[in-house]
């Protein structure tokens, strides 16, 4: 399997795209990944969300509060879904202080060898971080063309878009053409395993 060895992060909150969860709940193991759910949960064990169509439930006991930086570099990707996800993530109960989901994004953008996805709305997690996103190039839900734009990203008008390290996705209904091209990038890097041998992505797509 391609991504044998390899550990995706996908971060997690109540009002997510259901197709598009379970289609990674699936799609990467299918490939050998390990996908972990990761969210805020303020201090409890788990807790369950709620999709935003059918209110489907899920429950994710993984915190990324608790993920220090020898456990953050043991993943290969980490994926801001669509839906409101990020909208829900990037609360802070103090406006001096970052989001938490955000901080942690910040952490992911200082490593090179991870592959950050964000998808539609998933943008606005960056909103607190616009150097994450300057001078590169992305696609956003349409109605985020303001937000990227403000951010000093530079909108490309494709489904998918590849910037070194970075990937995006138009919509919820790209993620299917959105985890390809995460898989395929993984897919050429170099196996995880190895301290100092992971390689970092770069693409001039």
């Amino acid at each position: 399997m391609r991504l044998s060895g390899h550990k995706i992060a996908v971060l997690m909150e109540s009002d997510f795209y259901e197709p598009e969860i379970l289609y990674y709940q699936f799609r990467f193991p299918e490939e050998g990944a390990e996908v972990h759910f990761l969210s805020r949960l303020w201090g409890q064990d788990s807790m369950t969300f709620q999709g935003h169509e059918h209110r489907m439930p899920f429950e994710v006991s993984e915190s990324f509060e608790d993920i220090d930086e020898f456990a953050l570099k043991e993943f290969s990707a980490v994926i801001v879904p669509s839906g409101m996800v990020s909208d829900r993530l990037r609360y802070t109960e103090d406006p001096d202080k970052l989001p938490p989901a955000s901080a942690f994004l910040r952490r992911a953008f200082q490593d090179p060898a991870i592959v950050k996805g964000i998808i539609c709305h998933g943008m606005w997690l960056t909103a607190p971080l616009p150097s994450l996103v300057r001078g590169r190039r992305a696609v956003v839900h349409n109605n985020l063309l303001g937000d990227l734009r403000n951010m000093g990203g530079e909108y490309v008008d494709e489904d998918v878009v590849v910037h070194d390290d970075l990937v995006t996705a138009r919509t919820g209904q790209h993620c299917h053409v959105f985890a390809r091209t995460i898989i395929d990038l993984l897919a050429s890097k170099e196996r995880p395993g190895v301290p100092g041998r992971r390689t970092p992505v770069r693409s001039g797509t």
